[in-house]
């Protein structure tokens, strides 16, 4: 998860009508909180502000969201069961799931992308926490910012297949879109790779899970770390997912740990990522400094320290999310003779970090992510053209 301080440009009033926002949640604390929040951004308007997923259901039609924040825990009708009936009476809306950090809840988040929610934010403990909660106004804002604006922008393209697999099982990737031909492109590093790195934000757990399924060539031969924008607890979670999607090893990286090929290391939720040299090996080194980006766990730090490691033989990746992290990380690796691919804007959830990555010119290649796989397989082959 992408805890943002700054918010994205706002466009401009009288270019379009503010981005619909439905607020379900069964404290009324929660909800005058957030709607509040929503009513000061110029760029959005409450369209409403429900109790239960049972107001949800049949007001979604007179009411016409175009994003609804959605509470897990509920009377009458719970998020989770609320979800697939108000996708199937709207089925482009953008719905951002809300949960405490408990397993449980986490657990139900997870499900709730495999359902087609489009992202899910967690709530402070408490209504006390909630009052305080900065990062959770601004990442709110942003998400729902970014996300309702590329509804928006789908709304007048051709239909496309949704991009969320079940995370229950091996997921199937969508035909490819046509990649973006105009961005500039460098050519992939002489040098072998040696580790595959790869950071995610908004719209990571989907493709992560897509993309470790096609990778197990790579995984056997070479070490995979991943930083995704997530919370402690729902990182927990993820590595068990990705460890099903991938019938690999995958876990969340324990400090000073021994990085081998064969396994998937992911950044734990709330510290940073880095690999250190030790001895002849490579070492997991965690830390909990500040946010980097505005982001804790952060991609570039795991992309910086890579070079150290492992100069020139860096291949990272750059899935969907807000931001531009990774961006800086990635110049890096390209200056010391690695690498860098990005997802490209129409398989994105969102395209932040790899728009940044693809727009800052160090990319030799922006794919879709249905062919990110076949690409990995080929470079960690040897064929780098």
């Amino acid at each position: 998860m992408s805890i943002a301080l700054t918010s994205t440009a706002r466009p401009n009033s009288t270019q379009q009508e503010p981005l619909r926002v439905m607020v379900v949640d069964d404290s009324v604390v929660i909800r005058g909180l957030i709607s509040r929040w929503i009513a000061a951004e110029p760029d959005m308007v409450v369209a409403a502000s429900l109790r239960t997923g049972l107001d949800a259901v049949n007001q979604i039609e007179r009411i016409n969201p175009d994003v609804a924040v959605l509470d897990i825990e509920m009377p009458e009708l719970d998020g989770i069961s609320a979800l697939p009936l108000l996708l199937a009476k709207k089925r482009n809306l953008i719905i951002i799931m809300a949960s405490t950090l408990t397993r449980r809840n986490a657990e139900i988040s997870f499900k709730a992308l495999s359902l087609g929610a489009s992202d899910y934010i967690p709530k402070p403990e408490s209504t006390r926490e909630a009052t305080a909660a900065e990062t959770f106004h601004h990442d709110l804002i942003q998400k729902i910012r970014s996300l309702g604006a590329k509804v928006r922008r789908s709304a007048t393209a051709p239909a496309s297949p949704p991009l969320a697999p079940s995370l229950d099982r091996s997921p199937r990737l969508p035909p490819a879109p046509v990649a973006q031909p105009q961005l500039l492109r460098r050519a992939f590093s002489h040098q072998a790779p040696r580790a595959l790195l790869i950071g995610s934000s908004t719209g990571g757990p989907q493709a992560l899970m897509a993309l470790v399924a096609e990778i197990g060539a790579v995984i056997d031969r070479f070490p995979v770390l991943i930083t995704q924008h997530m919370p402690p607890t729902f990182t927990t979670i993820l590595a068990e997912h990705l460890a099903r999607a991938s019938h690999r090893p995958a876990h969340e990286a324990i400090d000073g740990e021994i990085v081998k090929p064969g396994t998937i290391y992911l950044a734990p939720g709330g510290r940073h990522m880095r690999v250190v040299r030790h001895g002849a090996e490579t070492a997991i080194a965690l830390d909990d400094g500040p946010p980097v980006n505005f982001c804790k766990p952060a991609v570039d730090p795991l992309f910086t320290s890579a070079i150290d490691v492992w100069q020139g033989g860096v291949l990272a990746v750059v899935l969907t999310g807000m931001g531009s992290d990774g961006m800086r990380g990635g110049k890096e690796i390209v200056a010391a003779g690695g690498s860098v691919i990005a997802q490209d804007e129409a398989s994105s959830v969102v395209w932040g970090m790899p728009g940044a990555a693809a727009n800052a010119g160090i990319c030799a290649a922006i794919l879709p992510l249905n062919q990110i796989a076949s690409k990995l397989v080929r470079v960690f082959s040897g064929d780098r053209s």
